[in-house]
């Protein structure tokens, strides 16, 4: 029996020659994609956070277990689970405002920084990635933005953008294996910024790389505990917010198997919760300490309870 937490709306959308459908999930992305696929929804039909689904399916969905709702309540029950992708996420929002984040650090040598630039939105869009995607960076630098607001980060403009390119490298090279990408990561920043520049400051940002590793800077380095924080933001979001990252987590590490992963994945949130405080700046801790631990608590229970994969309550 298909839990009654897949919705439908009437087919009303125009495109190639039919009128679709959204199917959606109020719990997790896992459930809908396990659905879509029982269901023999092609993969392409997936748009972050629903499939469009052609009129002739309506019906049979329906009688699979997807429940039918008026277009608006589909969207609010979207909104209220905290798996809806908005529109500034999407990517070509995401593209078009990354570069704009980009060109405005003012780097050295434009045709060259371009360059960078380009390489660096292909890696941040690689078809593996679902969490460490370029909605991560951008919210690790909207993150930067919110704590130099607080006073939480550097002050100082030249600091500041070497923390920010920081940002835009740390997930640089993703491949899900802890550590090795990380510095890879600090390596490809040494090698592209070499040439935009002088050598301190492109060191200093390979530096500042290495630091998300452990997420564990040491007391007296505030740009690292900037980025460490900044990094750390989504930790605090609301709870559905907070699976939403879960489940994209999970999907990263698909090719590990639940036993596996959730006994690594409770390593990693009892590492997180061990760290007195969470958050090295003071805003940090302001702004997202107690939000960051109740998720962090939450979830580890969910873990520890037996449970596979990413929570769904």
């Amino acid at each position: 029996m298909v839990p009654v937490a897949l919705y439908i709306d009437p087919p009303a959308w125009p495109a190639h020659g039919t009128l679709f459908s959204h199917l959606v999930s109020d719990a997790s992305l896992e459930e809908l994609q396990a659905f879509a696929e029982r269901a023999g929804l092609p993969p392409r039909a997936f748009d972050r956070d629903h499939y469009d689904v052609p009129e002739r399916r309506y019906e049979q969905l329906v009688a699979l277990g997807a429940v039918p709702v008026s277009g608006r309540e589909l969207v609010r029950r979207l909104i209220r689970s905290g798996l809806r992708v908005p529109a500034r996420q999407r990517d070509e929002r995401l593209e078009a405002i990354l570069r704009r984040r980009w060109d405005a650090l003012g780097l050295d040598g434009p045709a060259a920084a371009e360059r960078v630039r380009e390489e660096l939105l292909r890696r941040w869009s690689e078809p593996h990635r679902h969490y460490h995607g370029r909605s991560h960076l951008l919210a690790v630098l909207r993150a930067l933005d919110t704590l130099a607001a607080a006073g939480g980060a550097p002050a100082d403009d030249s600091a500041l953008r070497r923390v920010r390119l920081a940002a835009w490298f740390h997930d640089a090279v993703y491949e899900g294996v802890p550590g090795r990408d990380e510095e890879a990561s600090a390596a490809l920043a040494e090698a592209r910024l070499r040439d935009l520049l002088p050598a301190a400051d492109a060191a200093e940002v390979a530096r500042l790389v290495r630091t998300t590793a452990s997420h564990s800077p040491a007391a007296a380095d505030a740009d690292g505990q900037a980025l460490c924080d900044a990094d750390l933001e989504v930790l605090a979001r609301p709870w559905p917010e907070y699976r939403r990252y879960a489940e994209q987590v999970r999907q990263d590490y698909a090719h590990v198997a639940d036993p596996d992963f959730a006994a690594g994945r409770a390593e990693v949130l009892r590492g997180l919760l061990a760290q007195d405080p969470l958050f090295g700046t003071e805003a940090g801790r302001r702004l997202w300490e107690a939000a960051a631990r109740a998720n962090l608590t939450r979830e580890l229970a969910h873990l520890e309870g037996g449970g596979a994969g990413s929570p769904t309550s």
